[in-house]
């Protein structure tokens, strides 16, 4: 096995701080050591990489090419340690860590209100909730549980379904008040905001109203549904979108449904951990919580 290219610690801070001042004599008072010690820790890091990381210009210091390169990725690696230590500080002797994938429209607007009470009744269980767009990893532990919408079938995983769900076009009043509309034709005339988590729900809904549309998937392309949602309120053009995520919106007024044909998802809602995390306790506990708030 190949030795690993691994600078200390004394010696990455030492550079960090020589170059955001541009000077080892202020890094040194910054880091409580001495002139010479900071130095001497960035000549033995410039000697372990085999690059010159500053050079002196008019008597002043200036990073070279290969300086800046790595200040960046030193940076992102004292930012990160920075996070991970001031996180265990939060957290007491008997604390456990639950980390909670999710989407992010599906987490801000229906998990995060049902976890109210949780921290209450779970004072020991730290959660930790990421907004995911990308697919989530629980066998290789990056998350406990896992949110998401499909089919219900993830290899090595338990996928309890929570609920289904409709979906409905919505738009601003303001663009209604413009033209009414009195059947599917005339809302494929419009532009059709798209969700890309989701890029054949406009064809699949006019395909549930006898149609096909050549306009279904045209129109902006946004992340997520949150976004969907805030370019109907801006008047952009119509969205669709789970019935669930728009009921504020709906009830207040603040958007409208164009045509009241209301088609099922192709899916469902689904909640997801390990097969061999079943009887892990800060899971079950967290499990039985949210399936009772189904």
């Amino acid at each position: 096995m190949s030795r690993r290219l691994t600078p200390s610690m004394t010696a990455l801070q030492c550079f960090e701080a020589a170059a955001r001042h541009l000077s080892f004599t202020r890094a040194a008072q910054e880091l409580h050591l001495t002139q010479s010690a900071v130095s001497k820790q960035v000549a033995q890091l410039e000697e372990m990489l085999q690059h010159h990381l500053f050079q002196r210009v008019r008597r002043r210091l200036q990073l070279t090419p290969a300086g800046s390169l790595y200040l960046t990725e030193v940076d992102k690696i004292l930012t990160q340690i920075d996070m991970s230590s001031r996180y265990i500080l939060s957290y007491g002797a008997e604390t456990e860590v639950l980390r909670v994938a999710t989407q992010p429209t599906f987490g801000a607007r229906w998990l995060i209100p049902n976890l109210k009470g949780f921290g209450k009744r779970f004072p020991h269980i730290h959660l930790d909730i990421r907004s995911e767009l990308e697919p989530f990893d629980l066998l290789q532990a990056k998350a406990d549980v896992a949110f998401f919408f499909g089919q219900g079938t993830w290899p090595g995983a338990t996928c309890l379904e929570l609920f289904s769900e409709d979906v409905v076009p919505v738009c601003s009043p303001e663009l209604l008040a413009e033209r009414p509309f009195d059947n599917p034709t005339q809302l494929a005339e419009q532009v059709l905001l798209q969700c890309t988590s989701r890029p054949e729900a406009w064809h699949e809904w006019f395909l549930a109203q006898g149609l096909s549309s050549q306009n279904s998937y045209h129109g902006p392309r946004f992340d997520t549904f949150y976004m969907c949602i805030h370019a109907a309120l801006a008047g952009c053009g119509i969205a669709l979108i789970p019935r669930y995520l728009v009921a504020e919106e709906l009830r207040e007024g603040k958007l409208v449904v164009p045509l009241s044909h209301v088609t099922p998802s192709n899916g469902a809602h689904f909640m997801a951990y390990s097969e061999h995390a079943a009887e892990v306790p800060k899971v079950k506990d967290f499990v039985e919580w949210i399936r009772a708030r189904c």
